[in-house]
């Protein structure tokens, strides 16, 4: 009897720490204070040292008008999506050599959930769906 208390306790409390591990949109913008030296998101977000960032979920890399490339990114052959964006920013210069992005990476894989969930809520025109 004890053993199966200890298994239902158990059981409970991984159930409840489930949605901690969801993604968390406050923390995501908190988040994005370390990518806004170089890059906007939002009502009249604009293109800086890196491009703007609205409307990134489905988006081809390198496409975003007015924003000045490298080769390595035109050509990379990405559509962001949310498992590209955490690989991604994990080692922004490992996913796509060449590209121009000084980063040190997001290496928590909660925070770059929460970073990815804080900009996907961006369409194209910088609402948020």
């Amino acid at each position: 009897m004890k053993i199966k208390t200890s298994s239902v306790l158990i059981a409970f409390a991984f159930a409840a720490a489930s949605p901690a591990m969801g993604q968390d949109v406050a923390a995501g913008k908190t988040s994005f204070n370390k990518c806004l030296p170089c890059h906007s998101v939002g009502d009249g977000a604009k293109n800086k040292v890196g491009p703007m960032l609205n409307g990134l979920n489905g988006r081809k890399s390198g496409t975003v008008e007015g924003y000045s490339y490298s080769e390595a990114n035109k050509n990379s052959g990405i559509t962001w999506d949310e498992a590209t964006f955490k690989d991604y920013i994990k080692d922004p210069k490992a996913k796509i050599p060449g590209t121009k992005m000084v980063f040190a990476g997001i290496k928590n894989e909660q925070e770059a959930g929460d970073l990815w969930a804080f900009l996907a809520q961006y369409d194209k025109d910088g609402k948020t769906k």
